[in-house]
């Protein structure tokens, strides 16, 4: 009859409405408009919010019709053909009308329907016109039904020709009181909550869980438009967001958001999973994420170009990370970087543009969108580090889960909020003795630790570190910790970071016995944050000292995750370089486990880190090693699969190092020194 519709995925107050095809049979046709008539009347018993005369009009006018397709079917014996022509014009203009009710019902959408009013209205009248119109060309006369149908028939008709579907008085007055209260934020002045709990009530948005659910599609639908290039309803819609914001953390201040976590920010989507495939040199420090689009300022720093021309567009004319006034806003693109990124995601399987689509849905955020925005958002993060002081344990931690929310994908929220001063007092409520508190503070802090101000706060304020290590170590909840452990990994963001958390003599302990006794998502944030902060050499020696080659081996051992333990595999090869973890390895058995390990495991990633970990054993210890791997057929299969492949110069300079190796033990197996190949490694041979 028609092709399918993925009703949703459908966009609000988009009506991809299709025309039946031309072979359908007039039966089929006649059953499917009684099917879409019965649904468009079951809308009379939900609620309308907005426009609801114009949908109580429209569906009296489709039970009338509703009837009369019924007559049809059970008493029309005639010719199909001179009505064919009236059904399909009305089927296509029925599903317009289905799509209109279910926008006009639909939870989370009554201030976008209620702003859009006019055009609502418009499409009704539309719509209903569509039906006058079909209406004109049906043989009325020609079709056996009961005469008072042909009347009731006659009758819609005229009236669907006359009929007005207007904006409802109640309707644009809640209209005018949110153009009203937008004004006045985006005026600087902090609106009259009456004004605001009318339209609430007006609307039916009575808990803080309706109101979130306004924000969620809301933020949906301005991410539709970014990537759809389609831009022109942000500001209005981001007014909404800026509002509805406003709304929730304040309005709904002592409104119960428990049980609604898991919905909103669950435990499963909260605790993001870090991965130890991302270099610290390629990621954006605006964004923190994987630049594709690599630009390089005046100052030398490089940026995604998304990110710092949003942030250019914004007025700021500092370079982000180094404080210097920009000379220049000329961006130079930088090349050699962009072909090691290039290079780096097509080793590891890292789709760039899903990397780079990633990057245009953050670096968006980095405007408000509109002053109406701005300004809302401005209140809601001074109230909201009020109460992180001065409120009751239950608007603290109500005030820390409106900051988890709002910092969660929003860099100009999290810029608001840390100049807010929210850190400091998020930092204080760690030591605080609720489980859910404990969580929603630290979630709070790992979002705000993405920004290098936010980096800046926590690392600078005495005791910070120390704060979320506490969590780290003796958290409440296995899910603090693990945050705890992600929010470690963004900290390590910078030389000088990685060095004070690295002198911290309980960080690295504290990060080991969550990879031992934590979920899959604690020991793989655990083991990120861990790889982090092997960058110094001096850390890795502090690593071994605190037990790390057995922890990883043991679990390299019993993980049966691949991502774990590819990322268990880039520690130890990192920690492998080193003679005592080699020592370590050694004589923990666990040769046999990696060569195992090269062999099972499918990421090209992960075999180059065996390969680094096999070659580091055989220059760190010998013959006892080499003569062992000599006799493995398989891995000279996979070291020639490297060093052909070419895509890594490094790699394929370990694969090369190693094959040489093993081909200069078989040739002189007697007179075999490791010591002439260690020269030869440390000179660069």
């Amino acid at each position: 009859m028609a092709l399918p519709i993925d009703r949703d995925n459908r966009r609000i107050l988009r009506f991809p409405a299709v025309r039946p095809c031309e072979a359908i049979s007039p039966e089929t046709l006649l059953e499917s408009l009684i099917t879409i008539s019965h649904s468009i009347c079951s809308f009379k018993s939900k609620f309308f919010a907005t426009q609801r005369r114009n949908s109580r009009e429209s569906i009296r006018q489709i039970e009338i019709l509703s009837i009369f397709f019924e007559e049809i079917r059970d008493h029309f014996s005639g010719v199909w053909n001179p009505i064919i022509l009236c059904l399909s014009e009305l089927h296509q203009t029925f599903q317009m009308i289905q799509f209109l009710m279910e926008d006009c019902t639909r939870e989370g959408v009554r201030f976008w329907i209620l702003m859009k009013s006019y055009s609502v209205s418009s499409q009704f009248q539309v719509s209903i016109r569509s039906i006058a119109t079909a209406l004109d060309v049906l043989p009325l006369n020609s079709i056996e039904v009961p005469y008072e149908t042909k009347e009731l028939v006659e009758m819609l008709s005229k009236q669907a020709r006359k009929a007005k579907f207007e904006l409802e008085p109640g309707d644009e007055e809640a209209m005018k009181r949110v153009i009203l209260v937008m004004n006045q934020f985006e005026n600087k002045f902090e609106p009259d909550h009456s004004i605001i709990k009318k339209i609430l009530d007006y609307l039916g948005i009575k808990t803080w869980g309706d109101c979130h659910k306004e924000i969620k599609f809301l933020n949906e639908e301005i991410e539709a438009e970014c990537v759809g290039c389609e831009e022109r309803e942000v500001p209005l819609l981001s007014s909404l967001l800026g509002l509805l914001s406003y709304c929730r953390g304040i309005i709904f201040e002592d409104s119960d958001f428990s049980g609604i976590l898991d919905q909103t920010d669950g435990r499963n989507n909260n605790l993001e999973t870090l991965s130890c495939l991302n270099p610290e040199d390629f990621l954006c420090p605006i964004s923190l994420e994987l630049m594709t689009d690599p630009v390089t300022v005046s100052t030398g720093q490089t940026y995604n170009q998304a990110s710092i021309q949003k942030w250019l567009k914004s007025g700021n004319l500092l370079c982000p990370v180094t404080g210097e006034k920009l000379t220049s806003t000329e961006m130079v693109p930088n090349t050699s970087l962009r072909k090691l990124i290039e290079q780096f995601c097509a080793e590891y399987g890292v789709s760039l543009e899903k990397s780079r689509k990633k990057n245009r849905d953050i670096s968006r955020t980095i405007l408000p969108g509109s002053p109406t925005n701005e300004e809302s958002i401005k209140f809601l993060s001074r109230f909201l580090t009020s109460k992180l002081w001065s409120g009751t344990d239950y608007q603290k931690n109500k005030a820390a889960h409106e900051i988890r929310l709002l910092s969660k994908s929003n860099l100009f929220n999290r810029s608001c909020l840390i100049e807010s001063g929210c850190v400091p007092h998020l930092l204080d409520l760690l030591h605080s003795t609720d489980p859910a508190t404990q969580e929603n503070v630290m979630s709070a802090l790992l979002k705000l630790s993405k920004q290098p101000n936010g980096q800046k706060v926590i690392m600078r304020r005495n005791k910070g570190l120390n704060a979320i290590l506490g969590v780290l170590k003796t958290g409440l909840n296995l899910e603090s910790r693990q945050i705890a452990a992600a929010t470690i990994f963004y900290l390590c963001s910078t030389h000088e970071n990685r060095k004070i958390i690295g002198e911290n003599q309980e960080t690295i302990p504290a990060l080991l016995e969550l990879i031992k006794e934590g979920t899959p998502c604690g020991q793989k944030n655990s083991m990120v944050a861990l790889f982090a902060l092997q960058i110094p050499h001096r850390n890795r020696q502090r690593a071994i000292e605190s037990g790390a080659v057995p922890v990883l081996l043991n679990l390299l051992s019993s993980c049966n995750r691949f991502e774990l333990r590819t990322d268990t595999l880039a520690v130890l090869s990192i920690l492998a370089d080193n003679i005592t973890a080699s020592i370590e390895i050694l004589e923990a058995a666990s040769l046999p486990l990696i060569l195992r390990q090269l062999q099972i495991i499918e990421t090209r990633a992960g075999k180059e880190y065996c390969i680094s970990i096999l070659h580091s054993l055989c220059l760190n210890c010998g013959e006892v090693v080499v003569s062992i791997l000599a006799k493995d057929a398989h891995l000279m299969s996979v070291l020639y699969s490297i060093i052909s492949d070419g895509t890594s110069s490094h790699a394929n300079k370990i694969a090369r190092s190693l094959t040489k190796i093993l081909h200069r033990f078989s040739e002189t197996r007697d007179g075999f020194q490791i010591e002439e190949l260690r020269q030869e490694q440390f000179i660069g041979v």
